[in-house]
């Protein structure tokens, strides 16, 4: 492993807004909607994101064990590589490639259209022009450089926070004009609490996405026996928190059939809240804070293909490694996810597009905790820098909640699940077809 060590250069604070950093987004202000029709109880929607926080911990501090004993260059397809071989490795980038990131674009394009037309009264037939616009121009951003969309990210990480705490914290202390209390549990549209519950959790999990992420950098960390799990457990505790109190305002400013299935929940909470010029100002951030997600996603996902390509691991592998000429970004990469992206604005919704994602992305999360597993068994004698706490409760309870996840969702939404599946099935024959084109023209 030593030709692959890296710098340990960032401490425990930097580790901190890193795991912060790449969890927080606009998902609180809309998942909410989601949560509470699964759930329609204050008690249910308040435990499905304290229970999301909780496995997102679990599941943080479960991977960074790979993340520190294989610091390679592109994260979680190497661990993945690593323990299973090329093809695991590769069927994870190619579903981040075909679902993962188009559908976090086109989704959180979806919602910042929804957020315009609401915040300027625009026709709702422009709900696909506007999130098409956001998505093109996102990309022109990233097309003139890293610096450029650098600095965008930077500017909305300082915004996404201002209406996080200005909700969560201000709002708290504002009287609310709904009675909550913690009982009675009275799901409506569920079978039993359970069903009701499994729905809220697996709305929950976009909210939560990101935390992968801190993983990527559990490599440069400094002392990651002692920073890395305390990052990860002060930030997704955090962010929990965060997530948990938004939620109990939004639930005791507005009734709970308003909330359900509305989008826009945030924007009227705020309203409510702090008025007409207030609430809009609240929905401005909250505005910022979906284009930096969009930015970082397409900043991250047109590298995707762009590291496969150079590997020779897909068809047109020369075409997605090209550059533009003066930015070195690589614009085919981007193009093609563009292109992705706008198929599923046309084709889904932000649930189901949100909720397609998830489902994909946990089936390779439950691969990356049985890593764990296997490699403790098989390689004791590798050097980890960082291991699991209270192993191995923690990665039972990761890949116990991954496990639910996925059956709940083959449960509630089976042709979701199945064409997740199936995007992601896909890409096996194409890696043989690839491996024998290679073979062919060595």
């Amino acid at each position: 492993m030593q030709e692959n060590e890296l710098k340990r250069g960032i401490g425990m604070m930097a580790s901190l807004a890193t795991v912060m950093g790449t969890v927080i987004g606009g998902g609180v202000f809309f998942k909410t909607a989601s949560v509470v029709q699964s759930t329609h109880s204050f008690t249910l929607t308040i435990l499905a994101w304290t229970i999301g926080g909780l496995l997102t911990i679990c599941a943080g501090l479960t991977v960074s064990e790979l993340a520190a004993a294989i610091p390679k260059t592109g994260g979680a397809i190497k661990y993945l590589d690593y323990t299973y071989g090329p093809l695991t490795g590769f069927s994870m980038g190619w579903a981040q490639i075909l679902v993962y990131y188009p559908a976090n674009i086109a989704a959180e394009s979806i919602v910042f259209s929804t957020q315009i037309i609401n915040l300027f009264h625009l026709n709702g037939g422009l709900l696909n022009p506007i999130a098409i616009g956001c998505a093109l121009s996102i990309l022109i951003i990233n097309l003139l450089g890293s610096k450029v969309s650098g600095n965008v990210q930077t500017i909305a990480l300082i915004f996404k926070l201002i209406p996080i705490f200005i909700i969560a914290i201000i709002g708290l202390f504002i009287p609310g004009e709904v009675n909550v209390s913690l009982f009675p549990i009275s799901p409506i549209n569920h079978d039993s609490l359970w069903s009701a519950f499994g729905a809220g959790l697996l709305a929950t999990m976009f909210a939560y996405d990101g935390w992968i992420g801190v993983c990527d950098v559990a490599g440069e960390i400094k002392n990651p026996k002692k920073n890395l799990p305390k990052a990860i457990i002060l930030g997704l505790s955090f962010i929990t928190i965060i997530y948990t109190l938004i939620n109990v305002v939004f639930l005791k400013t507005l009734p709970i059939d308003q909330i359900a299935g509305n989008q826009n929940t945030a924007s009227e909470a705020a309203i409510k809240l702090f008025g007409e010029l207030g609430g809009k100002l609240v929905t401005i951030g909250i505005l910022v804070s979906v284009y930096g997600s969009l930015n970082g996603y397409t900043l991250s996902g047109m590298r995707i293909p762009y590291a496969m390509g150079k590997s020779k691991s897909l068809p047109f592998s020369n075409a997605f490694t090209k550059l533009t000429k003066k930015t070195l970004v690589p614009y085919v990469a981007g193009l093609f996810q563009l292109f992705i992206a706008i198929l599923m604005i046309f084709a889904g919704s932000f649930d189901l597009l949100t909720d397609m994602l998830v489902f994909v992305m946990w089936i390779f999360n439950c691969l990356l905790f049985i890593a764990v597993f296997r490699l403790r068994r098989k390689e004791p004698e590798m050097i980890r820098p960082y291991k699991v706490p209270w192993y191995p409760i923690i990665p039972i309870i990761a890949l116990v909640g991954g496990i639910f996840i996925l059956f709940e969702t083959i449960i509630s939404q089976t042709g979701l699940a199945l064409v997740g599946i199936l995007l992601t099935v896909l890409g096996i024959p194409v890696y043989y077809l690839q491996q024998r084109h290679l073979k062919n023209n060595s």
